[in-house]
């Protein structure tokens, strides 16, 4: 129906880029940095453009982003020295500087969240509302566009950690995705007023990826000293679903009573509310969360295929489920789905489009650990 209304949405042919890493954190950055140079080197191009369109809201330059960024990085390294060692390691294989790197994992902090550009959706079922018993979770990563070229698929294997497969793009460390444990992560931008300098949002979901259990997971997405916190949607392969609601100083956790959940860029949570900024600015966030949860309270029993039609959802587009950049937008307001994805926890595997799913392929990965 909206196939050829929507402009502006790019068909890929073939898969993202998909990487297999193992060793060290910094052997594992370095491999990620060589393999995907030319989309780690256009993802800062494309944050030194946002970072330039936003000077009248942010005024900030490239270099005092810069400076902004380090001061984030003490409380990064004295927690997760190892997860600094990638992006370490990412500069390395990219050719890039490492505080651009970092500036890019610290995009969230360092903007003060002013730019309100992420509006991803996140649902997952477990095995008592799906066809074939399996345990699924679902999200749509929007983003802006010009970030779309530089979707990766990271495939590692750390040293000391679990196996993982996650989706990422450019030079960030990768958080959407899940381990060989079988806890899945799906991460939703919140915006809380009590921010402050300590540990990097992705930092911390970067951590979450080397969870062995579930209270573990849950743990990382609480550990002192975060910058601020996002909406952590956790998946065991048992069927246990928990949303994590943090800030930097609050958290409450939402569970899945009826076997699936939704969630979105607001905080349900009454607690959380009153520490929410700018929740005026946030209703299609809302119209989202209650589109998705309607559809997914409509069916009884989900397969791999219910979650993807609910992924290319256009109601309200184009700030839909389905989400599409419509030309003349404001440039600061033109986000996007870049990538949407299911994961079979089950069967251990990520079926993924590379751009919006009404329009692109899903492509299977499998974790083999």
């Amino acid at each position: 129906m909206f196939k050829h209304e929507i402009p502006n949405t790019p068909v890929h042919n073939t898969p993202p880029l998909f990487i297999e890493v193992s060793g060290s954190h910094r052997e594992m950055g370095r491999q990620i940095g060589e393999a995907a140079r030319r989309q780690i080197q256009h993802s800062i191009e494309n944050a030194h453009v946002l970072i330039d369109a936003a000077y009248d809201t942010l005024e900030l330059t490239w270099e005092g982003a810069r400076i902004q960024a380090r001061k984030y990085l003490p409380f990064a390294e004295e927690r997760y020295p190892q997860y600094v060692d990638e992006m370490r390691g990412i500069a390395e294989g990219a050719n890039a500087a490492f505080d651009d790197i970092v500036v890019l994992n610290a995009m969230e902090a360092v903007t003060v969240d002013a730019l309100h550009l992420t509006r991803c959706t996140s649902m997952a079922v477990n095995d008592e509302r799906t066809a074939d018993g399996h345990v699924l979770a679902a999200h749509n990563e929007d983003w802006i566009p010009e970030d779309e070229d530089d979707v990766l698929i990271i495939s590692a294997k750390p040293e000391r950690e679990p196996p993982f497969l996650a989706m990422t793009y450019g030079g960030l460390l990768p958080n959407v995705g899940f381990n060989a444990y079988g806890i899945a992560q799906l991460i939703d931008s919140v915006y809380p007023n009590d921010s402050r300098i300590g540990i990097p949002r992705l930092v911390v979901a970067r951590a979450v990826l080397a969870s062995r259990r579930i209270s573990g997971a849950i743990g990382r997405t609480l550990v002192p000293q975060r910058a601020a916190g996002y909406n952590h949607l956790l998946v065991h392969e048992s069927g246990e679903i928990y949303s994590v609601e943090a800030s930097a100083r609050k958290f409450e956790i939402l569970y899945a009573h009826d076997g699936c959940m939704v969630h979105t860029n607001h905080y349900l949570d009454p607690h959380m509310k009153q520490i929410e900024k700018d929740p005026e600015e946030l209703l299609s966030s809302r119209v989202r969360y209650f589109r998705a949860s309607r559809l997914i309270r409509r069916n009884e029993k989900h397969t791999i295929k219910s979650l993807q039609a609910i992924q290319k959802d256009h109601v309200n587009v184009p700030n839909s489920i389905c989400n599409h950049n419509i030309e003349g937008a404001d440039p600061l307001d033109r986000e996007k789905t870049i990538s949407a994805l299911v994961i079979d926890l089950t069967s251990r595997e990520m079926h993924i489009t590379w751009g919006n799913p009404c329009q692109n392929t899903y492509h299977t990965f499998h974790l083999d650990a």
